[in-house]
C-alpha cells in the first residue's frame, strides 16, 4: 500500500513539472513569436502601391507623408493612423489602405474634384465640400462663388439654378454673390454685372434676357461698355455704362 500510494504521489508530481514545462514553453514561444511579428527587420513593409485618378497630387507626396513616421511591421502598422496621414495632403479627399500578404500596403487616393472657387481662397468639391489647396493648381475658369460661410450649398445651388437658364441663352456666369440676406448678383463672361436681388431671381433673368439685346442697341453702348444691369425693380431694369478700354 504504501509503495503504491510513493508512485501515485511521483506521477502526479512529474506531471504537474510536464504541465508548468509545458505552459513556460508555450510562453516563450509566444514572446518570440510577437517580438518577431511586431520587429519591422522580421516582417517589414516592403512595398507601397499607390493606386487611384491622381490630378493634383503625386504619387511620390503619397509616399512621403506615410513615411514620414515610422511604418511598423506588417502586423503592427495602424491604417486609420496611416490614412490620416494621407489625408492632410491639400487635394486628397479620402483614402482607403489595406494591407496585403506578405509586405505590402495597397494604398487607394480619391482626391478632391474642383467646381468652384470659394470667397476668393479657397474651393469648392464636388460634394459642395470647402477645401484648402494651391488655387493656382485648378482650372481658371472654375466659377467663383462668393457667400456666408455657413451658405456652401445654398450658394452652389443658386449658381446652377441662374446658370442653367443663362446658359440656354448664351451667358456664362464667371462670379457669383449670395449676400447676407441672400440677395443675389452675378458677373456674366463680358464682365457685366447683373444684379438679381433676393425674389423672383428667375422672372428677373428672363427679363434681362428679354431686354439686353435693346440695352446693347442703346446709343451709349456704341462707344461705352455695359458695366451692371440692375434688375430689383417691378419692371424694367437700371443699365450704368463705363467708358471702353482703349487698344494699344
Amino acid at each position: 500500500m504504501a509503495a503504491e500510494q510513493r508512485l501515485r504521489s511521483v506521477n502526479f508530481w512529474s506531471g504537474v513539472v510536464v504541465l508548468c514545462l509545458t505552459i513556460a514553453g508555450a510562453l516563450v514561444g509566444i514572446y518570440q513569436l510577437n517580438e518577431v511579428l511586431t520587429d519591422e527587420q522580421q516582417v517589414p513593409l516592403a512595398e507601397l502601391n499607390v493606386q487611384g485618378e491622381l490630378h493634383y497630387t503625386a504619387n511620390e507626396e503619397v509616399r512621403q507623408a506615410l513615411t514620414a513616421e515610422p511604418l511598423g511591421s506588417f502586423f503592427t502598422a495602424d491604417v486609420d493612423d496611416l490614412r490620416r496621414r494621407v489625408e492632410q495632403l491639400p487635394w486628397v479627399q479620402k483614402v482607403s489602405i489595406r494591407k496585403v500578404w506578405p509586405d505590402k500596403l495597397s494604398v487607394y487616393v480619391t482626391e478632391h474634384k474642383p467646381v468652384a472657387m470659394w470667397n476668393g481662397d479657397r474651393l469648392i468639391n464636388q460634394h459642395q465640400e470647402v477645401f484648402r489647396a494651391d488655387i493656382e493648381k485648378a482650372d481658371s475658369s472654375l466659377p467663383q462663388l462668393f457667400g456666408p460661410e455657413n451658405a456652401v450649398k445654398e450658394t452652389w445651388k443658386e449658381f446652377n439654378r441662374v446658370q442653367q437658364m443663362l446658359e440656354v441663352n448664351g451667358f456664362q456666369i464667371r462670379a457669383l454673390r449670395l449676400t447676407e440676406r441672400f440677395a443675389v448678383s452675378v458677373v456674366l463672361a463680358q464682365g457685366i454685372e447683373v444684379k438679381l436681388g433676393r425674389e423672383a431671381t428667375l422672372e428677373r433673368i428672363k427679363r434681362f434676357i428679354d431686354v439686353f439685346p435693346s440695352i446693347v442697341k442703346h446709343e451709349k453702348s456704341k462707344d461705352n461698355e455695359i458695366d451692371t444691369v440692375d434688375l430689383r425693380y417691378d419692371t424694367g431694369a437700371a443699365v450704368a455704362w463705363r467708358e471702353a478700354k482703349s487698344e494699344s
